[in-house]
């Protein structure tokens, strides 16, 4: 088997975005977006791997109507590679089925589970890391992951409790026995992980062995082996028709819950290569270029008096007065003005149209 065979990238592609309303919609969402650089998230996070991985063994995970924004963005990627999942099930049937497309092609192919709308600014510490990991899974019957390490007491983000004992080494980077994942903390709590150094930001990135992801699938997710085995069935026989069937059936559960929460054998590498998940409108403030006044800027503007603002205004001259900390987000169709702290409202716009069914606007 040759070494491309061996290690396959598996694009998890298909969320939805809606804390990035209106520039993110239902048909494009934030990873077919260009709002980290000129190129899409989606063209970033492959552009990254191809000094590791080759087009022929990165895969997307996503449904029909973003796979085919995939092939137009991505024409070099093999056509077989974009995986369809018959209906949104969450991360955990997404990955699924796509490690039984890989274990097909080879049981022990290494397969790094990433995010299409994730910001990596520092690309070959990555790549150094990912290397690595991938050593790391192939010799150890181990799912490994990164951890981010915290820069303040996050309470959207899960945690991962490390311990300092039986460190292994890989390509002289150093993998931590994971001791448990914990879910999105309250305030005091999440002080208390930060001071105590031994939690890290859970990234949402995961390196297995097909095999081993089946094995960890039949030991501590026993209700979705089954599924797992039937997909694997599916997919030798190329019965689309039955992987409908089972999607209809598969619970929707993340990969985090559906196994991670509960799996041992979890090794974590520091992910400290510039990662941000880009999880809201304010994120951008920290990724965008700034002013002298700690103004965000994309699209002409004229700014007197204000600071901490993000704006995005590419269509017409926007000028802000006397304002602090407000995001502007001009398109089209829509416009939003909120204080930056309360940013993860935008979701509630998205409700709130649903209910008004203005699907135009969505």
């Amino acid at each position: 088997m040759s070494e491309k065979e061996n290690f396959c990238a598996v694009i998890m592609a298909g969320g939805r975005g809606t804390r990035f309303w209106p520039l993110s919609r239902e048909k494009r969402p934030k990873q077919f977006l260009p709002i980290t650089s000129h190129r899409t998230m989606i063209e970033e996070t492959v552009e990254r791997l191809l000094p590791l991985v080759p087009y022929s063994s990165i895969y997307t995970i996503s449904d029909g109507a973003q796979a085919k924004l995939i092939r137009r963005l991505l024409p070099r990627l093999p056509g077989k590679n974009v995986l369809v999942e018959p209906q949104g099930k969450n991360t955990a049937a997404s990955l699924i089925l796509a490690t039984a497309r890989v274990y097909l092609r080879n049981p022990r192919a290494v397969v790094a589970a990433l995010c299409a709308d994730h910001l990596i600014s520092e690309r070959d510490v990555f790549l150094r890391k990912l290397e690595a990991s991938t050593e790391a899974a192939a010799m150890q019957e181990a799912i490994v992951t990164f951890g981010i390490p915290p820069t303040y007491p996050a309470t959207g983000y899960g945690y991962i409790q490390i311990s300092r004992h039986k460190v292994q080494n890989f390509r002289g980077e150093s993998f931590y026995p994971v001791r448990r994942f914990k879910e999105k903390p309250g305030l005091e709590q999440a002080r208390e992980f930060v001071a105590d150094g031994r939690h890290f930001w859970n990234s949402g990135m995961f390196i297995w062995r097909a095999d081993v992801f089946a094995q960890k699938l039949e030991r501590f997710a026993p209700e979705f082996y089954p599924y797992w085995e039937r997909i694997l069935r599916a997919q030798k026989k190329k019965d689309d028709n039955a992987i409908r069937t089972i999607f209809k059936e598969i619970p929707a559960m993340s990969i985090d819950y559906a196994l991670m929460e509960k799996v041992e054998g979890v090794l974590m590498n520091r992910g400290n290569f510039g990662w941000s998940d880009v999880g809201s409108w304010s994120s951008l403030a920290e990724i965008w270029t700034k002013d002298d006044t700690g103004n965000a800027l994309y699209g002409d503007s004229l700014i007197i008096d204000s600071s901490g603002c993000l704006l995005y205004s590419p269509h017409k001259l926007t000028a802000l007065i006397g304002l602090k900390d407000v995001i502007i987000v001009d398109t089209k169709d829509a416009l939003l003005v909120c204080r930056k702290d309360q940013d993860q409202r935008v979701r509630h716009v998205i409700e709130a149209l649903k209910k008004k069914k203005a699907r135009k606007h969505l």
